[in-house]
């Protein structure tokens, strides 16, 4: 079974820069997005033998998630449940009878770290609602986490401690949700591969140069893991300041 994950940047912008495209040739069994940027009804796409579920944020043209899959869910659910966290569509659920698929847009703690606050709040929240799923049967999350775990997963790790995404307190953060029973799916496959980023920044012709982060994965339960098959990071595809990240499962 094959799973995309994306954040698109605005998904209106990248419909002109070969989305489609894009989606074709990856043919996945469930596609998710994150950073849609779209208010409901603003796009309409055609994807013959997809079932579609959005869920965007109340402020316009700001974060939003989507996902496309062939196989219809046995339920979806939109948010982690909580007033506090469920206003800004970063989170979508589907059950499927042998797992739970969760996609999720981590919210960014912003310049000067304006929003870490929020951001630990959110990340506690985000780590007891998938681990009370993993109660009930396993768990496979993607998306934007906006944090990159160890220096090998972005360029510059001396220059950027302590800024966005590179804190000891969201580092933190990911290590417990790692011991919370969950796997990185591409360290488990690649763990020495340098140079493998998912994200960056549109200053300083970052892309050209690869000075990029990893911040986009698949994690799954640590009982799915002799399921893996791979797991992968598309960094020659364009259309957004993100790649796509791919997994697959023997399911």
């Amino acid at each position: 079974m094959k799973f995309v994950s994306w954040n698109v940047n605005g998904l209106r912008a990248c419909l002109g820069k070969g989305f489609m495209e894009t989606f074709a040739r990856l043919d996945a069994d469930i596609f998710c997005l994150q950073e849609t940027k779209l208010q409901a009804g603003q796009v309409q796409l055609d994807l013959p033998g997809y079932r579609q579920y959005w869920n965007s944020a109340e402020k316009k043209g700001y974060s939003g998630t989507a996902v496309f899959c062939r196989q219809e869910p046995l339920r979806v659910s939109y948010g982690l449940g909580q007033e506090e966290h469920d206003h800004e569509g970063r989170v979508i659920t589907l059950e499927f009878p042998a797992f739970y698929l969760v996609t999720v847009y981590t919210p960014n703690s912003q310049r000067e770290l304006v929003r870490l606050g929020y951001r630990m709040t959110w990340d506690d929240a985000f780590r007891a609602y998938v681990m009370r799923l993993d109660t009930e049967k396993p768990v496979i999350f993607c998306g934007d986490l906006n944090v990159a775990h160890e220096e090998i997963d972005l360029k510059n790790p001396r220059t950027n401690h302590q800024n966005a995404g590179f804190t000891d307190d969201e580092r933190e953060n990911f290590r417990s949700l790692l011991a919370a029973g969950f796997t990185d799916t591409f360290r488990q496959l690649y763990p020495d591969r340098t140079g493998a980023y998912s994200w960056w920044s549109y200053m300083r012709h970052a892309r050209d140069t690869n000075a990029g982060w990893r911040i986009d994965y698949f994690l799954i339960s640590n009982r799915l893991r002799d399921r893996l098959a791979d797991a992968a990071i598309y960094n020659e595809i364009l259309g957004s300041d993100h790649c796509p990240v791919g997994l697959e499962l023997h399911m």
